[in-house]
């Protein structure tokens, strides 16, 4: 069995998704950033693990449902923050973001027979996912973060230190209001969508014109 991880910030006005504002609030924004935290967080949660841990930077709320393990994150970049998520895991374990709520347990359920690395590229550049048998932080440290080539760096990173690499789908972050409306639609049940829809119904812009397309984080 596999742990399972989640880095994720707390879903706080004009601290998380910022990119999203304008055209939305920041009240907004962190409203849109909670949905997809819980949609995250329950698909984790309906998956089998060994453990399940949320790695926060801030305070935990009402969105975290039972069964988490709450640890801070660190200090220092995201590479420093990835690594040492996988630093305090004894055996295999798959991290995932905040960023893609349309996420679901049949592509968390991976299984490392045959393989020592899973890796989730995302469409801007970056990953979504990343599974390793044997988690070695050193594995993450230095690499680049938020370039069009984070995901490519740090899975070449993989296959230079000899692991046998699987793939997952690729998936799209929601950084954009483009973004969130393209997710929403792969998953029109989840708490995302209806969060959407309901900055749609006040008039925000769900359903105004295209934005362009979201950028590698």
């Amino acid at each position: 069995m596999t742990t399972l991880l989640v880095i994720a910030k707390e879903p706080r006005p004009g601290r998380v998704k910022t990119r999203l504002t304008p055209p939305f609030t920041p009240g907004e924004a962190a409203g849109l950033a909670e949905a997809a935290l819980a949609d995250t967080l329950h698909a984790v949660a309906a998956t089998p693990a060994t453990r399940r841990v949320l790695v926060l930077d801030g305070a935990p709320g009402p969105w975290l449902p039972p069964g988490f393990d709450v640890v801070a994150q660190c200090a220092g970049g995201l590479d420093e923050r990835l690594a040492e998520a996988f630093a305090g895991c004894a055996g295999p374990a798959l991290l995932i973001g905040m960023d893609t709520p349309q996420v679901t347990p049949e592509l968390l359920s991976v299984d490392f027979a045959g393989c020592d690395a899973w890796f989730g590229p995302a469409e801007d550049g970056g990953f979504w996912a990343l599974g390793l048998a044997c988690p070695d932080p050193a594995l993450l440290r230095g690499v680049p973060m938020s370039t069009p080539a984070t995901g490519a760096v740090q899975r070449e990173r993989l296959a230079d230190a000899g692991l046998r690499v699987r793939d997952l789908p690729p998936l799209r972050d929601v950084d954009t209001a483009a973004d969130a409306r393209a997710v929403a639609a792969l998953a029109p049940r989840g708490r995302f969508a209806a969060r959407l829809a309901r900055c749609a119904a006040a008039g925000g812009p769900a359903t105004g014109p295209g934005t362009p397309p979201a950028g590698p984080r």
